[in-house]
């Protein structure tokens, strides 16, 4: 009998894409690292003006609508008789033709909405972020220490230290809620601030610049590489 040979398979696992972290008063401080599944992802600009499409027909509310002859208040006796008063016939004063009438071919409330399947959703946000890394517009903020009063002048004086002064920056927070960096962010012009679980394409698109948080980008990972994201 032959002698057999075992193969070993090795297990190739992906690196990660370290990101730099900055203290509030623009310092380098350490590095962060984030799944290459997410940041490794080459650009679909298909997909992405697909995306954009969507978000922003889901803005529309669709509810302009106007009244048809049928709906408008009024009476329905015939304006003028029919023949001798040398004018052309018409019947009710609630015609589209006179002045408080109805509304010819006017608009109706109808649904602008559109839709994407996770997977999709999925691949081009991780797109996009990959694309902003590689820019160099993606970094980590540690607010530890900021204090307990809103202090504009030391998100100001980071989002300069950082190169972006001027420039729309968007912050990604583990969770929106009432304290003083919130504060201070919205006193600045060109800033926002939204939730790790609810970032998406258009506002990383619409944004120079994107800073996580504190636990902003492991949060995001976590929510976004789990089965059951929203």
């Amino acid at each position: 009998m032959p002698k057999t040979t075992e193969t070993k398979i090795k297990k190739v696992t992906k690196k990660n894409t370290d990101i730099s972290v900055f203290s509030i008063k623009g310092e380098k401080t350490e590095s962060a690292s984030l799944d290459k599944s997410i940041m490794d992802q080459k650009p679909n600009d298909a997909l992405t003006a697909q995306y954009v499409r969507m978000y922003l027909a889901n803005q529309r509310q669709g509810n302009a609508s106007v009244k048809t002859r049928s709906e408008v208040i009024g009476t329905t006796q015939k304006v003028w008789r029919q023949k001798g008063t040398g004018r052309a016939r018409h019947g009710a004063a609630k015609a589209n033709l006179f002045r408080g009438g109805g509304v010819t071919f006017g608009p109706m409330p109808r649904d602008f909405s559109l839709s994407m399947n996770k997977k999709q959703k999925k691949q081009v946000l991780f797109s996009t972020l990959s694309q902003k890394l590689k820019d160099g517009n993606i970094k980590v903020l540690d607010i530890k220490g900021f204090g307990e009063k809103p202090k504009t002048k030391k998100v100001a004086e980071f989002i300069k230290s950082i190169g972006a002064e001027g420039k729309k920056v968007l912050f990604v927070l583990p969770k929106i809620e009432n304290n003083p960096f919130i504060k201070s962010v919205s006193n600045l012009p060109k800033t926002d601030v939204i939730q790790a679980t609810t970032l998406n394409t258009y506002e990383i698109l619409n944004h120079e610049e994107i800073v996580f948080v504190n636990d902003g980008l492991a949060i995001m990972e976590k929510h976004f590489l789990t089965k059951n994201e929203n």
